[in-house]
């Protein structure tokens, strides 16, 4: 399964993100929110843990919404 953690999404920003995780208090809740819930859904699309459509589809929007909101971030600093 690809990973689709902020690392491997967002390559050209490592070095923004590896800052902002550590002097931004706000970026940091994100990303450990994002990490949080993309180990959730890998979890369900390896059938670690089941769950429904309805719980998956909730999680994986949620998901791009984390990514929406850090990738704002990044673009505007």
């Amino acid at each position: 399964m690809e990973k689709h953690d902020l690392l491997h999404e967002f390559p050209e920003y490592q070095d923004k993100i590896h800052e902002l995780k550590l002097e931004d208090p706000h970026f940091r809740k994100l990303f450990d929110e994002y990490d949080e819930v993309e180990h959730e859904i890998r979890r369900f699309n390896s059938g670690a843990e089941s769950a429904s459509d309805t719980i998956i589809h909730a999680r994986k929007a949620k998901l791009l919404h984390i990514k929406d909101a850090i990738f704002s971030i990044l673009a505007s600093n």
